[in-house]
């Protein structure tokens, strides 16, 4: 039997859709609060609704509740945006100035783990690990998404060696933390990405990144 639900969009949920994507922000400062326990289970829905590379749902997601793990998560974040200031030789200190995550302000902290590897073939096989983790970022992606419809701030914290976090998190051989995800209520949604709004660097125009068969 075919659906009784309209599969068409109506162009005031088209707008809406596009107004989500362009108001979405990679969130720094958070305020504390909450995030309710349905709230919550709508975003990791919209994670888990991803698409995913031979349908592998390679993402793992792991709430991280424990005062004191999130603490050493941060310490380890503060140690590698010191070693990446280290490797910026003359911006060195305006990187230090920004404010890169968080961590022990945001409500509710996520980390997404790339599972093992299942041995899937269909559709990576001569991309297996770019594939994989290009469907963790179309999960990702999802929560961002999600979240700024929720009115919740979201920012993707990726300062850390994922063998240390994968250890903290007492990950199986195989997994590889990829992001912990800062998530919850924010005093203000920044008007534009924070690193342009910072003077860090300005979007690109998108008409020279379009080509026609062949590399713009």
């Amino acid at each position: 039997m075919p659906s009784t639900v309209s599969t068409e969009f109506t162009q005031s949920e088209r707008d809406t859709v596009y107004r989500v994507i362009h108001a979405r922000r990679d969130m720094r400062h958070f305020a504390g609060g909450e995030v309710a326990p349905e709230t919550l289970a709508r975003i990791l829905e919209a994670a888990h609704a991803a698409p995913s590379v031979g349908f592998m749902q390679p993402w793992r997601f792991v709430r991280v509740t424990d005062a004191s793990l999130r603490g050493r998560l941060a310490d380890l974040v503060a140690f590698e945006k010191a070693r990446t200031a280290e490797a910026m030789g003359s911006q060195a200190d305006e990187f230090l100035r920004l404010k890169v995550e968080g961590i022990r302000e945001c409500a509710e902290l996520i980390a997404v783990v790339l599972a093992p590897d299942d041995g899937t073939v269909f559709g990576r096989r001569t991309m297996p690990e770019a594939m994989a983790l290009c469907s963790v970022s179309c999960a990702i992606e999802n929560m961002w998404l999600a979240a700024r419809a929720e009115n919740l701030g979201m920012g993707w914290v990726s300062f850390f060696d994922p063998a240390d976090v994968a250890e903290m998190l007492g990950c199986p051989a195989g997994a590889q933390p990829i992001a912990l995800l800062c998530l919850g209520p924010v005093p203000a949604f920044y008007d534009v990405p924070m690193l342009e709004q910072q003077g860090w660097r300005a979007r690109r125009p998108l008409q020279p990144m379009i080509g026609e068969n062949r590399y713009p």
